[in-house]
């Protein structure tokens, strides 16, 4: 299946919490979405790699993306490294996105910050020919590079290129988010506190959302960065 964005994540939840409006939003406009987590959290302080693979899978329901693939890369120890790079370059060049959502180049979680190093490589390398990679069933890929590469902006508050307006779909984003029961608020869990397991933390989701609606005059909005310079041919298209 060719997808017209393809959500690059280190860990389950990412996505949700970093860019799942975006994701909702281009879906009902049509456009084929799909997401790839690098790992499956498995050292995360609540929870099991079990407990959050169901919480993905829960949420992507909720999302509606049409495809979503786990890598199994190992948690906290994943490298931008040949082996994880020809296993990315597979994904990308299997479902030859126009768009790449990746995660933020600064950030408190250091898989964020390789996540993203990862993701911008591999998608530049995924260009080249002399690269080559397989299908399972044996048949040859051909290359393929996306015509742009965004990040999110996940804990630290990084100044966003462009936002994006999700007012509509914020209660779908913040569904999704709450599938992952295991990571978040719920008094009645027995698993320790952890960073995310704070009740302020979703709050505090929410208001960056709607700090960066905010900034363009919206409710809520998701904020991206790009490596490189944004250019437009209708200025009308605008907020």
């Amino acid at each position: 299946m060719k997808l017209d964005i393809l959500v690059m994540a280190a860990h389950p939840d990412d996505a949700e919490l970093g860019c799942s409006g975006t994701i909702c939003s281009h879906i009902a406009q049509g456009k084929k979405v799909g997401i790839v987590d690098f790992t499956r959290g498995e050292l995360g302080t609540r929870g099991t790699p079990e407990i959050r693979l169901a919480e993905s899978a829960e949420a992507t329901k909720i999302l509606g993306v049409h495809a979503r693939e786990n890598l199994g890369f190992r948690d906290g120890f994943f490298v931008n490294d040949e082996e994880h790079l020809m296993k990315l370059i597979r994904v990308i060049r299997r479902y030859q996105p126009e768009i790449v959502l990746a995660n933020a180049p600064f950030d408190r979680h250091p898989d964020h910050i390789k996540g993203c190093e990862l993701a911008v490589d591999a998608c530049f390398k995924s260009g080249l020919r002399m690269i080559e990679t397989f299908e399972d069933d044996g048949n040859q890929q051909k290359e393929w590079r996306p015509k742009n590469v965004y990040h999110y902006i996940q804990d630290r508050y990084i100044s966003p290129d462009f936002v994006v307006d999700i007012s509509e779909f914020w209660d779908k984003k913040e569904a999704s988010i709450r599938a992952f029961r295991s990571q978040f608020y719920d008094p009645t869990s027995s698993d320790p506190e952890s960073y995310l397991s704070s009740p302020a933390f979703l709050k505090f989701v929410e208001a960056r959302n709607r700090e960066m609606g905010h900034a363009i005059g919206v409710e809520f909005g998701e904020g991206f960065t790009s490596y490189k310079k944004l250019g437009v041919k209708d200025l009308g298209s605008l907020i």
